[in-house]
């Protein structure tokens, strides 16, 4: 019995394998080592808004009060989101054409990523494979469902638009039978997938899981409003912890990573990327604002991690922030 209990922990707290990443972010990025390119590189790739995107002389202005206007002129965009292999996915062009960029965007970097594990397709498929997506805001179906011209919607603007189909989607494509979980907690979105595929994985809900997400700026009313809180940057740069932090920076990009549980992983010969000690999830409850971050709940919640992960504070050697660069969230966060 006390192996039994012994063993039942050590499954609670398993370390889960990265065996495996696909992506797309700006800058040119379309795999590990181009991101690790822009990375060490410091290379900036922020910009001015594509053409195709919006016509800025009509939505910006350089007076962060002015109604229906945007403060800004920059953000991290994919320089292609529209090219799809609609075929290789068995997707008729009809459907592909209504389905959100984002969608399209999931199915290349899951594929993606399950190749960099060097998991054929068919190894996975029927199996308790779960598959956890962070999403959003969507501009897509907000065009499909909120436009002046709804007689011209078509059969799939529906299952191409709603967040909880992303999921499902890569599911049914791949024949897997776990979860399939489509996430929105805002900014923590894709992170907070990472840790429920994380307990799933613990508690042998799934043996497999795909958890990432993705984020698309395709629409300027959002950022519109963004403006109008005084959230975004002016300056078009995100400068966190620094004396002229004067906002954020909207970015679009999406990405995957295959996890495993670790004992499985070493088993199985993979390749493993890195291993995740621990995570927590919790809220602020109520505190200052609904908006406004509480360095209590974060502090907490950086201690839960660690005891989950069985770490010591002193043992960290590198903390990545949140880092909105702004006047409200970064002394909170510092």
């Amino acid at each position: 019995m006390r192996a039994r209990v012994a063993e039942l922990e050590r499954s609670a707290n398993e370390p889960v394998a990265i065996v495996g990443a696909g992506m797309r972010f700006p800058g040119g990025v379309v795999d590990r080592a181009s991101y690790w390119s822009l990375l060490s590189g410091g290379v900036d790739a922020v910009g001015n808004v594509p053409a195709d995107r919006w016509d800025l002389d009509r939505w910006y202005d350089a007076d962060p009060d002015a109604p229906g206007k945007m403060a800004i002129k920059d953000g991290g965009f994919l320089a292609d989101v529209a090219t799809f292999d609609a075929e290789f996915f068995g997707i008729a062009p009809r459907e592909a054409l209504e389905m959100d960029p984002a969608q399209r965007l999931l199915l290349q970097v899951a594929w993606e990523a399950l190749e960099d594990a060097g998991i054929p397709a068919d190894r996975i498929e029927g199996t308790q494979t779960g598959v956890y997506i962070g999403l959003g805001l969507s501009d897509y179906a907000r065009r499909h469902f909120l436009s002046a011209h709804p007689e011209k919607m078509g059969p799939y603007a529906g299952t191409g638009s709603f967040l909880s189909v992303a999921a499902g989607r890569l599911s049914y494509f791949l024949g897997l039978h776990g979860p399939a979980v489509t996430v929105d907690t805002a900014c923590s979105s894709s992170l907070v997938s990472v840790h429920l595929a994380l307990s799933a994985l613990r508690s042998r809900e799934c043996d497999v899981a795909l958890a990432g997400g993705a984020n698309l700026v395709l629409a300027p009313e959002p950022t519109v409003y963004f403006s109008q809180i005084h959230a975004m940057s002016p300056t078009g740069r995100c400068r966190t912890f620094d004396a002229g932090a004067d906002g954020y920076v909207r970015g679009e990009g999406a990405g995957i990573v295959v996890l495993k549980r670790l004992s499985d992983a070493v088993s199985a010969g993979d390749r493993i990327l890195a291993a995740i000690r621990g995570s927590a999830v919790n809220q602020d409850g109520r505190s200052n604002g609904l908006t406004a971050p509480s360095a209590k709940a974060q502090a907490a919640c950086i201690r839960a991690a660690l005891a989950n992960a069985g770490v010591a504070p002193g043992a960290v050697g590198l903390v990545e922030a949140h880092g909105t660069g702004t006047p409200l969230g970064d002394p909170i966060e510092v």
